[in-house]
């Protein structure tokens, strides 16, 4: 990659937060369930906070953006979202719509500045990355001249672990021992030559969105919904309503945005919420398409 100008890169780098997510969608578990069992595994630790609140997932996602970007580490920039109140219905609905959920670290170069967020995401099934399932880790990199590259390798069990520090011991050792004039730095750009390019909020990020509501099941509830998003100017991709859930008159309505930017997507979100007939809060969570678009 030395001769690309990197574009973005996603990865799925906590181990823990993925093999929680591949076994609620195979299995139909619940995320409690699971999380209990990793923690039997040795894949979570006592206090999984790290890494199922995405904490891990954003310092390894600040490194990775500092050296596809010569920026700074600036993991109190990084925007983080766990995974703790992902729910199999949604992994299900996911999967009828042709998408899986990841918990995935991204970060992008853009014309206002570099995107840097830690959040679960809908990936399209027939991506690879969206494959990569158990404890595996992968970055899937976009370079301008060569493309999209995916870089895969197992991310958490006690000799994965163990590896990882020993190369880390071996490159400090290697730096510690070559000729200081002609070291290279750790995060590949000399400090002088770093980036300042701003790290943009998260109200400032465009992508498309999944949805899902508990509404009444009532005429001109959905029209209601429909007209919200689009005098905030979302356009909707799909749109499924399910059959009302037993012993009640409500219903789930999951719908696909197209990219839009977070802050309008916050203001529709609050008026929904407002809507008489629609019940708890709206459940949103990102997609991506990882493409070469």
């Amino acid at each position: 990659l030395a001769g690309n100008r990197i574009e973005w890169l996603a990865g799925i780098i906590n181990g823990t937060g993925n093999f929680i997510l591949t076994e609620m969608r195979d299995k139909g578990r619940d995320f409690a369930d699971v999380l209990k069992e990793a923690q039997e595994l040795g894949y979570a630790e006592a206090d999984p906070t790290f890494d199922v609140d995405g904490i891990d997932a954003a310092h390894k996602l600040t490194i990775l953006a500092s050296i596809a970007f010569g920026i700074p580490l600036q993991f109190e920039a990084t925007y983080t979202e766990g995974i703790s109140n992902i729910t199999r219905e949604d992994v299900a609905y996911a999967e009828e719509l042709g998408y899986r959920i990841k918990h995935l670290g991204l970060t992008r170069r853009t014309d206002a500045g570099v995107e840097l967020r830690v959040h679960p995401t809908l990936i399209p099934e027939r991506r690879l990355i969206a494959n990569v399932d158990g404890v595996m880790n992968a970055v899937l990199v976009m370079g301008d001249a060569v493309g999209p590259t995916l870089y895969y390798g197992a991310g958490a069990g006690a000799e994965p672990t163990a590896s990882a520090v020993v190369a880390d011991l071996v490159d400090v050792v290697r730096v510690l021992t070559s000729d200081p004039e002609n070291r290279v730095p750790h995060l590949a750009f000399q400090a002088d030559a770093l980036s300042d390019l701003p790290i943009l909020e998260m109200d400032q990020v465009e992508t498309a969105y999944y949805l899902r509501m508990l509404a009444e099941d009532r005429p001109g509830v959905l029209a209601e919904v429909t007209r919200i998003l689009g005098d905030a100017g979302i356009s909707i991709e799909a749109i499924i309503q399910k059959e009302p859930r037993p012993g009640t008159d409500k219903v789930d309505i999951i719908l696909l945005t197209h990219r839009v930017r977070e802050a309008s997507m916050n203001d529709a979100i609050a008026a929904i919420e407002n809507l008489a007939a629609i019940h708890d809060k709206v459940v949103r969570i990102r997609m991506e398409t990882l493409g070469a678009d």
